[in-house]
């Protein structure tokens, strides 16, 4: 009888460790907190912002790089000497950086040469390579190409993020939002709302709602220059458009982890507002937030009004996806703004008249 024989005791036992070393990551780490975003009482709408801004390396994509590397060493495509290479728009690569850098592995980002210095910074601190390309729709293959040359793994996360998150719980996102609300006045959300990068998130929220039978719906956000948004009118996966300037959310094509049949609205939010949101929430709340969070509070304010105009009450949930800080060159210059045709002042006045003075 013929047989072949792999195993690979001292391989397994580097992988063993490693799967302790991120979980234990996880262990050290508290959940996110769920802020009370201040809307009049009478209204009686309630929107709460998860601040994931505050995980170890700054942003909601601290769960996803966690997530992936846990599934790339399930799986048996990461070992003791296996290169990382990522294709991202900043936020993921910081965080997979810091993995890497847990597991004394090398780490590759390859990302748009539009992303913001800060970020950059981040990843050569967590001691990453950062390969910058023109055309953002590159990444994807630029990131095969370095794989191969450096017999590395791609961790592609825009397919992957997914599959690599337990949807049914096991302290996913979604579990910790219906689990924070419980004592709150409505608490289960009429409303969640996120944007979509990879659209793990979303898919995730989406079927842990329909697992769980909650009435919650689910809209995500979009930005200019997104594919998402005319992918899922349209029902047509393969459109694809020019790219975001909101860092972390918006894509050129329809990502593979992008799941349309579980997301129950979409709302297209223009760039300025996005940016006017996020100098909108700092000025309310005195929390510094990025770009995508102030596109997730500009769809949520267009839904509060839809919600008091039909004289419903409820609560709305949205994320804080990463900090303000990450964008002081972009969003919070004005020159930048200026350079980009960007005139957030009307959107900043009207969601100032949102709430009464």
């Amino acid at each position: 009888m013929d047989f072949v024989d792999r195993h690979a005791p001292a391989t397994r036992q580097w992988v063993a460790e490693a799967v302790r070393k991120v979980e234990a990551d996880a262990n050290r780490s508290c959940d996110t907190h769920l802020h009370v975003f201040p809307l009049p009482s009478e209204w009686e709408v309630n929107l709460y912002l998860k601040d994931e801004s505050v995980h170890p390396t700054g942003s909601l994509k601290h769960r996803l790089a966690r997530s992936l590397f846990l599934y790339g060493l399930a799986n048996g495509w990461i070992g003791p000497t296996t290169t990382i290479v990522e294709a991202s728009s900043g936020s993921t690569a910081v965080s997979e950086a810091y993995f890497a850098r847990l597991l004394g592995l090398p780490f590759i980002a390859v990302m748009p040469a539009a992303t913001s210095p800060e970020k950059i910074h981040l990843i050569e601190f967590y001691g990453g390579k950062c390969h910058l390309v023109g055309d953002p729709g590159a990444i994807y293959e630029e990131s095969r190409r370095l794989a191969a040359e450096t017999g590395g793994h791609f961790m592609d996360q825009f397919t992957y993020a997914e599959r690599a998150t337990d949807w049914r719980g096991n302290n996913n996102i979604a579990e910790s939002i219906f689990d924070q609300m419980l004592m709150e006045p409505h608490p289960e959300p009429t409303w969640i709302v996120v944007g979509a990068g990879t659209g793990g998130t979303s898919a995730t929220i989406g079927r842990f709602i329909r697992y769980r039978r909650y009435p919650t719906r689910l809209a995500v956000a979009d930005v200019e220059g997104s594919a998402f948004y005319p992918g899922w009118v349209s029902g047509d996966p393969e459109v694809t458009a020019p790219g975001s300037r909101i860092e972390g959310i918006g894509r050129p094509r329809v990502e593979p982890s992008f799941l349309p049949t579980v997301i129950d609205r979409m709302i297209a939010v223009p760039d300025a507002r996005s940016i006017a949101a996020m100098h909108w929430v700092r000025e309310v709340t005195g929390r510094d937030v990025g770009g995508s969070t102030g596109t997730n509070v500009a769809a949520c304010v267009e839904l509060i009004k839809e919600m008091r105009g039909a004289g419903e009450r409820g609560s709305i949930v949205t994320l804080i996806c990463d900090s303000g800080d990450r964008y002081r060159g972009t969003y919070g210059n004005p020159a930048w703004l200026a350079g980009q045709g960007l005139d957030i002042e009307p959107h900043l006045a009207d969601l100032r008249a949102f709430l009464p003075s």
